[in-house]
């Protein structure tokens, strides 16, 4: 059956598009109705972020420079504790669809810029967002365009703007990319003078003598074109709003769209421009979206699975304490990123151009034991165990100190969607971890050994 009550759609909305679908959040993005929830995710500018952590401030010399493990627990903290959770969850989405990875890019400030452009363009114009990328100093070298020059063009950006970005494959020729390389012919990178607080970086730079300006035919269309004239042409094929289309419902709905579904997206996301809101929320209200077909149909990617629940936790109050404070701060971010590693997500390190593989993909016998051992790591109950932080499980349970109420908290709180037959193996766990009473001294033992068998369950891998 479709999803029928308000809260049942909000509650998978916010799964979806937000990060995590809490009680308090619930009752928050539904005051409302769903209308209202919708208009809250999308139009988040008039939210205070509720993050304060300048980049500066994890310099780590008095050259300014940040390395890059601070950069990756910036954004950590940032997608823990932001109230903008379409901003960072967009943010993502591009981060896979742009990919780019540190591994090659040795800059850090590189990659944050990189990352801040995403974030500036979430819910931009995709005509913009595309033309910013192209000229970001993190994607030239990726991809190699600081190479490309005239009378020797280099065809790796040229190709991956169309596999990748815009039309996908089988939607040019080789003559297209060799076309389309020579209009990339001069863009490259130049270094920014390092001014005082701020960490050195890079900027695009155009050099005219290093670029092309003969005749080019691309697409059908011949004539002297640059860089900015080929993604113009790409922005403007039909093609590139279904291919975007397609992709943007495979992240936040179910695979393999019907294909009138997709031309319908892109037809609305063409109309409006390619104006990236638009397209959500074309897809947000649609029917489809809350269908049996697209309820609990997505696989948690990493971020899913550990951010979702540390903001469950409420890490994103407690690190707010912590502001200011630099890399002190980023203490947890260690067993966070750790986490994510283990899951097969390092952000910042896609493992290619094409970004990480979704679905199925995530699931393993490896990241399926990092994932159940995330809940020790929540709820340490040994000396000397890794932990985010060294919390104290029993504050949850004080209404209800009971092995019942241990499961019926944890189950609400982590969004459990288990079967009453799996809730009486959480009993059984619970009981046999506190002796039938939870007290502070087993407390967390109890939290972990149910928390580990709820997130082994098949049914908590689906958000």
């Amino acid at each position: 059956m479709p999803l029928q009550t308000e809260r049942e759609k909000g509650a998978h909305l916010l799964r979806r598009f937000g990060l995590g679908a809490s009680e308090a959040e619930l009752d928050y993005y539904l005051r409302g109705g769903i209308s209202g929830a919708i208009d809250k995710l999308l139009n988040y500018e008039s939210a205070d972020e509720g993050f304060n952590l300048p980049i500066e401030s994890l310099a780590r010399d008095k050259n300014g420079r940040v390395p890059m493990p601070a950069v990756i627990g910036w954004w950590l903290v940032r997608l823990t504790q932001t109230r903008r959770p379409l901003q960072e969850r967009m943010t993502l989405f591009w981060h896979n669809h742009f990919a780019t990875s540190a591994e090659k890019v040795k800059g850090p400030m590189l990659m944050f810029g990189q990352n801040e452009i995403l974030r500036k363009n979430a819910v931009g114009n995709f005509g913009t967002l595309l033309a910013e990328v192209s000229k970001d100093p993190a994607m030239l070298f990726w991809l190699d365009n600081q190479y490309n020059v005239r009378g020797k063009a280099n065809e790796n950006f040229a190709r991956e703007v169309m596999e990748l970005f815009t039309l996908g494959i089988g939607h040019y020729t080789e003559r297209d990319i060799q076309e389309s390389a020579r209009a990339f012919t001069g863009w490259g990178i130049g270094r920014t003078r390092p001014e005082e607080g701020r960490p050195p970086s890079a900027t695009f730079v155009f050099r005219p003598r290093q670029h092309d300006d003969g005749d080019k035919t691309f697409f059908g269309q011949t004539g002297p074109f640059g860089g900015e004239d080929i993604l113009k042409m790409l922005t403007d094929n039909p093609r590139t709003s279904e291919y975007v289309a397609s992709k943007m419902w495979r992240f936040f709905a179910y695979p393999d769209p019907e294909p009138e579904l997709v031309s319908r997206l892109a037809a609305i996301f063409r109309q409006s421009g390619l104006e990236i809101k638009s397209l959500l929320r074309a897809i947000i209200t649609s029917p489809e979206f809350y269908s049996e077909r697209a309820e609990r149909a997505i696989y948690k990617n990493p971020v899913d699975f550990v951010i979702v629940t540390a903001r469950q936790m409420g890490l994103g109050e407690l690190l707010g304490a912590s502001e200011g404070s630099g890399l002190r701060g980023l203490g947890p971010m260690t067993q966070v990123n750790q986490a994510l590693k283990g899951m097969g997500m390092q952000l910042f390190y896609p493992p290619d151009v094409a970004g990480w593989d979704q679905g199925a993909a995530w699931i393993t016998t490896a990241t399926m034991v990092e994932r159940i051992g995330w809940a020790d790591r929540l709820f340490p109950s040994r000396p000397g165990q890794r932990a985010v932080l060294p919390l104290d499980a029993y504050g949850l349970f004080e209404a209800d100190p009971s092995a019942e109420g241990v499961v019926s908290k944890l189950v609400s709180l982590f969004d459990a969607p288990l079967p009453e037959s799996k809730r009486r193996g959480l009993l059984d766990a619970a009981v046999k971890a506190s002796g039938g009473r939870v007290g502070r001294e087993n407390a967390n033992a109890t939290a972990s050994a149910v928390a580990r068998l709820i997130f082994a369950a098949p049914e908590f891998q689906f958000c």
